[in-house]
């Protein structure tokens, strides 16, 4: 009934009831187990104290008694006391039969026969027994039998819900992280919810437990005067060591789930960094491949001038991927910073799209330099091919006639002397410079065409080094006294002609 000793002993009590000889005996072990289980380990230590009523009984029963308990109780026992039979001669029988048979119950402990209840008064406190025995412990069986139960389901409630969280640990102990995308975000679904379900399954065990607190405690909360006694002291200590349990258990459970997640979300943040990539990388590739198929270098300014657009279109279109790589190996980064597990994995991944950032550009300025460069070559060259027809021309528009005349000749040769002075705007004066200065990109063709027009460039300057020497000595005749004998006209131009026409020629 939850009465305490004078030293906390727990105390049975085993009230008249003419069937308990009836009882099994495996039937009695289980109650008395079960009873002897339900105080704490420090109220159990300290011994049972057993009282048997058998006042309207007969010594007979008092004896089988005794031998079940002697027999079959688990516990630790301090004191039995026997209200022994109230009719004179089963009492007369009783006072015999226990000095004869005290041995034989082969208990260490007192028995001690009493006459009445106030005797028994004399060694428990009123307050700690039944009205049955002349106390004032309030005892409701149904009530008791209501909590026990309640406490039972709920102790097993606790034990279900620790195996299931533990079979759900294990489980994802053991689970193998998938290698894409799909997988792995179903994966994370899955267990998401199934620890959705888990944790519902947690805050009604929680509830549960709550709600059963507040029913062994509702004579306190009804009445201010009502306490509790020490065996629905008990309860509420047993449950609230459940309790105390299921709370311990979701800690453990929700810092496990707490690194799991994690692991399945970096996962996942890993499957879409590792698709990613495998696009950029795809779509960067195929650009060096592009990029690297741009190999002519132009044979013309018109075609270089092409290619540069060519080039500059292959730059904007690489624009994009470019930015994307760069952002992915950013991200990459920021993963390894937040202690992803996949650090070894990640960290080459962001290494490799740099590098092929890097190449892309370095090998798009290296085209520009060598484009520019052509570009540059193919423009001097054409205006040195233009700056040999111009001089050609001039060589040609030269009237010989009116170079027979000092004043003529001398125009002439300004003439040429200004157009001279041209040929080191365009740095035509030394051929080898400049092959030295294109040397890079001089193709067996364009050196071939260089060639060529250097060659060409010898040839007009050998042609206006001519004319200069013919210029000065047609001025220097000029200085001279005319004769009186009349020149034959025709050879002035046949001098002249020669070198007018082998350049045109």
């Amino acid at each position: 009934a939850g009465g305490r000793g004078k030293d906390g002993a727990p105390i049975i009590t085993f009230p008249e009831f003419a069937g308990f000889s009836e009882i099994p005996d495996d039937d009695f072990l289980n109650v008395v187990t079960y009873l002897t289980s339900i105080p704490s380990l420090e109220a159990a230590s300290i011994g049972f104290i057993i009282i048997i009523d058998r006042r309207r009984d007969k010594w007979s029963a008092v004896k089988a008694s005794l031998t079940r308990i002697a027999g079959a109780f688990p516990g630790n026992l301090q004191l039995v006391f026997v209200l022994r039979p109230s009719r004179f001669i089963q009492r007369a029988i009783a006072d015999i039969g226990i000095k004869l048979y005290r041995d034989d119950f082969k208990m260490k402990v007192p028995i001690i026969m009493l006459n009445s209840v106030s005797d028994l008064h004399g060694y428990i406190d009123k307050s700690q027994l039944t009205r049955e025995l002349g106390g004032t412990l309030e005892y409701g069986h149904s009530q008791w039998i209501h909590h026990r139960t309640a406490i039972e389901n709920f102790a097993m409630t606790v034990k279900t819900t620790a195996q299931m969280l533990q079979t759900f640990g294990t489980d994802l102990a053991e689970t193998e992280l998938p290698n894409d995308v799909q997988c792995t975000e179903e994966l994370l679904s899955s267990h998401t919810d199934h620890h959705s379900k888990l944790k519902d399954e947690l805050k009604l065990a929680v509830k549960q437990g709550a709600t059963l607190l507040t029913c062994i405690r509702e004579p306190v909360t009804r009445s201010a005067n009502s306490k509790l006694s020490p065996d629905e002291l008990e309860n509420v200590a047993t449950v609230g060591r459940l309790l105390a349990q299921l709370d311990e258990t979701e800690k453990a459970f929700d810092q496990f789930w707490t690194k799991h997640h994690l692991k399945l979300e970096q996962c996942l943040q890993l499957r879409h960094f590792e698709h990613d990539f495998r696009e950029v990388k795809l779509t960067l590739d195929n650009l060096m491949e592009t990029q690297a198929g741009f190999a002519d270098i132009g044979d013309s300014v018109t075609r270089v001038e092409n290619l540069l657009k060519e080039q500059k279109h292959l730059e904007e279109k690489g624009q994009e991927p470019l930015e994307k790589a760069q952002s992915l190996a950013l991200h990459g980064e920021q993963l390894i910073q937040n202690n992803h597990y996949a650090v070894d994995s990640i960290r080459p991944k962001c290494v490799e799209l740099r590098r092929i950032c890097d190449d892309f550009t370095n090998e798009t300025k290296k085209k520009y330099d060598i484009l520019g460069k052509s570009l540059e070559l193919h423009k001097q060259l054409d205006k040195a091919s233009q700056w040999c027809e111009a001089g050609i021309y001039l060589l040609a528009s030269q009237a010989v006639d009116k170079c027979q005349s000092q004043e003529g000749a001398e125009t002439a040769l300004v003439e040429i002397e200004k157009f001279l002075v041209t040929a080191k705007e365009h740095q035509l004066s030394n051929p080898k410079e400049f092959y030295n200065q294109f040397d890079m990109i001089l193709t067996p063709e364009i050196k071939a065409n260089a060639q060529r027009i250097v060659q060409k460039l010898e040839d007009v300057q050998e042609m206006f080094d001519k004319r200069q020497v013919s210029l000065k000595k047609l001025a220097a005749k000029q200085t001279r006294p005319v004769q009186p004998v009349a020149p034959h006209p025709e050879s002035s131009p046949k001098r002249a002609s020669p070198k007018i026409t082998r350049p045109a020629a």
